[in-house]
């Protein structure tokens, strides 16, 4: 059995649609959903899908080996960030390199970087009269958004698109391509 553990910061959606792809495929599981939010819209999707959550603080993830030792203990193949938003710790890196994806609403290496998630990334974007934006899968390494590029995929920018509409159509490239990705990770891993 393969075993995934999402981190996850925020409403959980792209959690639930790899949780959802792997569901009825025999030999991967998601075995645990992680958050540095308890107010998370995660901890809620996770419970409605039977999936084991573990909140954790700011201490915990960077002071301790808590987290690294859980993921050991859980025998944890790959851990997938998605929306997740705490730079990782170099240990945690350390402990599973080249097994951590993340995915970011922007093409790499173009705003990327701290402070650059969620809306600020869709706003810089229509900003700069980008003509298209699009998804960043990309391998964790110690420093945000820099790690070397596993997929990307575009979409358009049109003339009069707003941050709001330009965050709809990155979330479906999102939900489409994220599962499938991950997959094929995995694959390669073994």
């Amino acid at each position: 059995m393969k075993r995934i553990a999402i981190f996850a910061s925020g409403s959980g959606s792209n959690a639930e649609k790899i949780a959802q792809y792997f569901a009825p495929k025999p030999g991967v599981e998601v075995s645990l959903i992680l958050t540095n939010n308890p107010q998370a819209g995660v901890i809620q999707r996770a419970r409605s899908l039977h999936i084991p959550v573990v909140v954790f603080d700011r201490k915990a993830f960077y002071d301790t080996d808590r987290i690294v030792q859980l993921l050991q203990n859980q025998k944890i193949d790959l851990l997938v960030l998605a929306g997740f938003m705490m730079l990782v710790p170099e240990a945690l890196v350390a402990a599973f390199p080249n097994r951590m994806l993340n995915i970011h609403p922007a093409l790499l290496p173009q705003y990327g970087g701290k402070g650059m998630y969620g809306h600020y990334v869709h706003e810089a974007v229509v900003a700069a009269g980008e003509r298209q934006s699009g998804i960043t899968i990309h391998f964790v390494n110690e420093r945000y958004d820099e790690g070397q590029v596993v997929f990307q995929s575009t979409c358009p920018v049109e003339p009069g698109d707003t941050p709001a509409d330009v965050a709809r159509k990155v979330q479906v490239l999102e939900h489409e391509h994220y599962p499938r990705v991950v997959e094929e990770v995995l694959a390669d891993l073994y």
